[in-house]
């Protein structure tokens, strides 16, 4: 599945070298200590499922998707639920939220361009 991963929510970054990295992006903010590294990359289920348990404690979470399924990816705990019926995604909201995740961080972006390629 194609997804995105934020290398400042991983505990270890060279997590990150185990993965198929098909591009980078680093936020713009002017403070070094405040950008985000935005890595689109390719993964199996099992390295998604072994991204959980690298993810940082609270307040992160990756994505991963296909044509149709949207995979979240908390510390510890994943949801599958459809890309096109919202309604499926309320639990993964509400953990996200649980965890101190701001709704608006939990809108599942996904790259279009990507999406057609998995």
């Amino acid at each position: 599945m194609i997804g995105t991963v934020v290398e400042e929510s991983l505990k270890d970054s060279r997590f990150i070298n185990k993965l198929d990295v098909k591009s980078v992006q680093i936020s713009d903010s002017e403070k070094p200590q405040d950008r985000w590294h935005l890595y689109k990359v390719d993964a199996s289920e099992a390295q998604i499922k072994e991204l959980a348990n690298q993810l940082k404690p609270e307040k992160w979470y990756a994505h991963f998707w296909d044509n149709q399924d949207i995979l979240a990816v908390f510390p510890g705990k994943t949801f599958k639920f459809s890309r096109a019926d919202r309604s499926t995604w309320k639990p993964a909201i509400e953990y996200g939220k649980s965890i101190g995740i701001p709704i608006e961080q939990l809108d599942f972006l996904i790259d279009e361009a990507r999406a057609g390629n998995t």
